[in-house]
């Protein structure tokens, strides 16, 4: 693949430029390779790649199907060289076969249809200039100016057609070939010999455990290198408890230092979490990996979860522990090596509950913008019935008492940041706190929402890939239902006129000229 170069070169985000597009591409190829795959589909490898680097590619892909494996791809505009590797051709134009069969006869077919190739023009030029209709606008064009003019009588018949009367005249020559004959023979061949049923494996050789391991280091590796994912949080998060330590900076342990310290914790336990969904991006990224790989069967879902919570954990412990040791002493809570530790771990659990709530959302959501609003206005309710803005007692029973302020984080996270004090009637009236349980329960339910989001995240993976094939499939089959009532979809011909098509710009194609040289 041509790739020795950049070995030792980190492949890039968006911060970090990495190894070049054309690069990407082929390691992309490369990864799919060794998997050994029994069937290899690619659309355009050799796209947005010098020759030099497209005949490696190819030659590579070459090499593959020799070892038995099966190869179909599209190719954009191949060299010859290129082209000259190719066992087997297929050319479609709207819809409709113009060859299938050996590539090296492709040639002999169009010139024994009346299109022979000139003897110093690229084979795939000459077949593209036969069957894409771009070239009759760049004919008319061209026939106008003098030189043009002088050749049109020795042009041969390429000139005098249009795309349509060649297109009609190659399908026509298939048709009755002995190269559709011999396809069908084999088709026929195929269909009735009785060959060797391949099991279909249920996942990935490796096991759970390997997998395991395989996918934290890489997640923790990627989470470093990536300064969006965790780092520009962390310098975010300490810049906030700066802020919200210096703001309320000693506030004391009077009556009026009450409101004072629940609206601190409720900032802490409110804001700082709400900031988690800065990262959905990033999940948004890994996502996709995660779907790539999924189709190949490299690892299962439940391993991808766990092995991207083990890997996150190092991240969340130093952001919910710096944040804590800033405000936690900024604002003088109640003293105590415990009580920090327990303030820490609150907004610890707190962080990784929005994590997973975002989780949730990227795997139902595929577009980040869409996500980032939809988890705000997921947060901003769990803020607004977390029992700081309006006390529990004085929320409406229906909905927003049961059960959403029991089912809401952050409610459990406000309670159980500070021990029980004395002046119980304050805590219960003034801040609706109730002293029935001990903190630990609050701690507890904390977590149980952590667990809740994170099961939630796999039943919406695992219906997801059952049910979208589904939907496809249902769509697909909608779609053509109604394209097939309509009249101009009946009434449409074999061969559309060139009305039909959209004219295009000669920059929108490449070497549109060279077949013309």
């Amino acid at each position: 693949m041509g790739l020795e170069e950049c070995a030792d070169t980190l492949i890039g985000n968006w911060h970090l430029r990495g190894i070049s597009g054309g690069e990407k591409k082929r390691l992309s190829i490369a990864l799919e390779i060794i998997t050994q795959p029994r069937l290899l589909f690619l659309d355009e490898p050799t796209s947005g790649l010098d020759s030099a680097s497209a005949f490696f590619v190819v030659q590579a892909l070459r090499n593959v199907a020799r070892s038995g494996r099966t190869i179909i791809s599209s190719i954009h505009q191949p060299s010859s060289e290129v082209f000259a590797l190719f066992d087997d051709l297929l050319l479609l134009s709207s819809g409709e076969t113009i060859y299938f069969g050996e590539a090296a006869m492709a040639i002999e077919f169009f010139a024994d249809a009346g299109f022979p190739c000139p003897s110093r023009r690229n084979p795939s030029d000459h077949f593209l200039r036969c069957i894409n209709s771009d070239f009759d606008d760049v004919n008319n064009t061209l026939l106008g100016s003098q030189r043009i003019k002088d050749l049109k009588d020795t042009s041969g018949p390429i000139m005098n057609l249009s795309t349509s009367e060649i297109r009609a005249r190659l399908i026509h020559k298939y048709q009755s070939s002995k190269v559709a004959a011999r396809v069908k023979a084999r088709i026929r061949e195929f269909s009735t010999t009785e060959g060797l049923v391949l099991e279909e494996t249920s996942g990935s050789q490796a096991t759970w455990l390997k997998q395991l391991t395989t996918l934290t280091k890489r997640s923790f590796v990627n989470m470093s290198r990536d300064f969006g994912y965790y780092w520009l949080r962390i310098i975010v998060f300490i810049a906030v408890s700066i802020c919200v330590g210096s703001i309320f900076h000693d506030v004391g342990s009077n009556n009026h230092a009450i409101l004072a310290r629940g609206a601190s914790g409720g900032f802490i336990s409110g804001f700082m979490t709400f900031m988690t969904i800065g990262g959905f991006p990033s999940f948004i990224e890994e996502m996709k990996v995660f779907s790539k790989e999924r189709l190949s069967r490299h690892y299962g879902v439940g391993v991808f979860i766990f092995s991207n919570f083990i890997s996150s954990i190092p991240y969340l412990v130093l952001m919910s522990f710096t944040s804590a040791s800033i405000t936690y002493f900024m604002v003088k809570f109640h003293p105590g090596l415990f009580h920090f530790m327990f303030a820490a771990l609150d907004l610890l659990l707190s962080i990784a509950v929005v994590e997973s709530c975002m989780m949730v959302i990227a795997a139902i959501v595929p577009n980040f913008m869409m996500g980032v609003i939809i988890g705000a206005g997921f947060i901003g309710i769990m803020m607004a019935s977390a029992g700081f803005f309006r006390l529990f007692p004085d929320l409406p029973k229906v909905f927003w008492r049961y059960p959403v302020s029991y089912i809401n984080y952050m409610a459990w996270a406000l309670q159980a940041g500070q021990p029980p004090l004395q002046g119980e009637v304050v805590l219960t009236s003034l801040l609706g706190i109730s002293l029935s349980h001990s903190k630990w329960w609050d701690l507890a339910a904390v977590a149980a929402n952590l667990v809740v989001y994170r099961l939630l995240f796999f039943s919406m993976l695992k219906l997801k890939e059952t049910a979208l094939p589904m939907y496809r499939t249902y769509y697909s089959k909608r779609t053509l239902h109604h394209l097939k009532q309509r009249a101009s979809f009946r009434k449409t011909p074999p061969f559309p006129s060139k009305r039909h098509h959209v004219v295009h710009s000669l920059s929108s194609q490449e070497g549109l000229n060279s077949p013309l040289h």
